[in-house]
C-alpha cells in the first residue's frame, strides 16, 4: 500500500479551491504522539482542548470543533476511532464523543508500516507539511504537534508533482533590490544577503505560482508574520496590519505596528508589482466559511486624525482561491503621523493568565 500517495489525497472539505486543513493539522498531531508513543490511544475528551487550539491556531477564522476530523479521517484508511461500546465511531457530534469515551490513533495498517519503515513517519509528515502549510511554519507547527524531524527527512518528496522553482528567490531578491518590501532591510556577510527570503503572496501550497508577481523580498521576521497573518498588503500597495496583533514593546510597535499604511519597499522600475488576485487572496480573510466574509481595511484618505472608518474590501473574482486558513480580517489603520508610534485601533491587553500573544487571535 503507498501511504503517502493516499495521505495525498485526503479527502477535504473545499471551497472556491480552497481546501480546510483539518484533516491534516490532526493526522499532523497523531504522528506526532505516535513517534513519542507508538501505543497510545488518544481519547477525545482529553485532547480536545489542545486540538481545538492547534485548529484555532492553524485552522481557518470561523468557528470549527476538533470533532469533525476526529472522526471523518476514519473514512480516509488513516485512523481508527473507538467507543466504550466497540470499535465504531459514534459520529462528529461532540456530545457522543465525550460521552461514549471515544479514542482514536493511527489505523492498524498504517501502525505496522510505521514499524517495519521507521522513516516513513518523517516522509509522511513532510508531505503534510509541503502540501498544506508554507514553509515559514513548518518547524513552529512541528513543535506544536510534537515531531522531530530527522535532516534527510525535510528533502522535496516525489509525491509531491508541483516543484517549486528555485530560480524564484533570486528573481524577487533582485526585483526588490536585496531589501525588505517592509522595512527596508538590508543585510549581508559579505557580498552574500542574510536574513532575506522570497515570501508567496499566495501561498505555494494553494497554488501560488512561483512568479515574481507572487512574491515579495521580506526578512525572516516579516516573512513569518506576513504568513501568519499579522501583516498585509492593501490598497495601493500599503501595508496592513492586524488589529489583533498585541505588541507593547518599543520593538513591537516600531517593527510592527508603525508598519501600518507605509508604502511597500519596491519593486524597482520595471517589474511588475504583486498581482491584484494574489493580493485579494491573501486579505480577503475567508477560507472555509459558508458564504463570504467582509474584510474590514482601513485605508489612508483626507480625513482628520484619527483616520478613516472602515471600508469593505472588494470581493474576490469567481475561481480564485480564497484566503488561508491562518489571515485575519480585520486591520489597523495608518500609523499616526505626528506620534509615529501611537496605537490608531487598541487592542485591549490579554488579561493575566490567558494564552501567549502568538495564539491570542482565532
Amino acid at each position: 500500500m503507498d501511504w503517502l500517495e493516499r495521505i495525498a489525497k485526503l479527502r477535504q472539505w473545499t471551497r472556491s479551491g480552497t481546501r480546510a486543513p483539518h484533516k491534516p493539522l490532526l493526522l499532523l498531531h497523531a504522528l506526532g504522539r505516535f513517534q513519542q508513543d507508538p501505543h497510545s490511544e488518544l481519547r477525545y475528551s482529553a485532547v480536545e482542548e489542545e486540538l481545538h487550539l492547534l485548529l484555532s491556531e492553524y485552522g481557518p477564522p470561523n468557528k470549527t470543533t476538533p470533532a469533525y476530523p476526529f472522526h471523518h479521517l476514519v473514512s480516509d484508511g488513516v485512523r481508527e476511532v473507538r467507543t466504550d461500546h466497540g470499535p465504531v465511531s459514534p459520529g462528529s457530534g461532540v456530545r457522543d464523543l465525550r460521552e461514549t469515551g471515544a479514542t482514536g490513533r493511527l489505523a492498524p495498517e498504517l501502525r505496522t508500516a510505521l514499524r517495519r519503515e521507521p522513516e516513513l513517519l518523517g516522509r509522511i509528515s513532510r508531505l503534510l507539511l509541503d502540501l498544506h502549510f508554507p514553509p515559514s511554519l513548518h518547524g513552529e507547527l512541528c513543535e506544536a504537534v510534537g515531531l522531530e524531524l530527522e535532516p534527510m527527512e525535510t528533502e522535496q518528496l516525489p509525491t509531491v508533482r508541483r516543484q517549486r522553482d528555485r530560480r524564484m528567490r533570486e528573481l524577487v531578491l533582485t526585483a526588490y533590490e536585496y531589501r525588505c518590501a517592509f522595512c527596508g532591510y538590508d543585510g549581508r556577510i559579505g557580498t552574500v544577503p542574510v536574513g532575506l527570503e522570497a515570501a508567496h503572496v499566495r501561498w505555494w501550497a494553494f497554488g501560488g505560482p512561483d512568479d515574481v508577481d507572487n512574491g515579495l523580498c521580506l526578512c525572516s521576521l516579516h516573512h513569518k508574520l506576513f504568513d501568519k497573518g499579522v501583516l498585509g498588503v492593501g490598497d495601493g500597495h500599503r501595508i496592513l496590519v492586524s488589529q489583533r496583533f498585541v505588541g507593547h514593546s518599543p520593538a513591537a510597535r516600531e517593527q510592527v505596528i508603525a508598519l501600518s499604511g507605509r508604502p511597500l519597499v519596491g519593486p524597482q522600475p520595471g517589474v511588475r508589482p504583486v498581482a491584484a488576485d494574489h493580493l485579494v487572496w491573501h486579505t480577503s480573510g475567508n477560507s472555509s466559511s459558508a458564504g463570504r466574509t467582509e474584510s474590514k481595511v482601513r485605508r489612508r484618505t483626507s480625513r482628520p486624525w484619527p483616520g478613516p472608518s472602515p471600508t469593505r474590501s472588494k470581493p474576490a473574482r469567481g475561481g480564485v482561491p480564497r484566503t488561508p486558513p491562518l489571515l485575519l480580517i480585520e486591520w489597523r489603520g495608518p500609523a499616526r503621523p505626528s506620534r509615529g508610534l501611537a496605537r490608531v485601533y487598541p487592542t485591549p491587553r490579554p488579561m493575566m493568565g490567558t494564552r501567549p500573544n502568538t495564539r491570542s487571535w482565532s
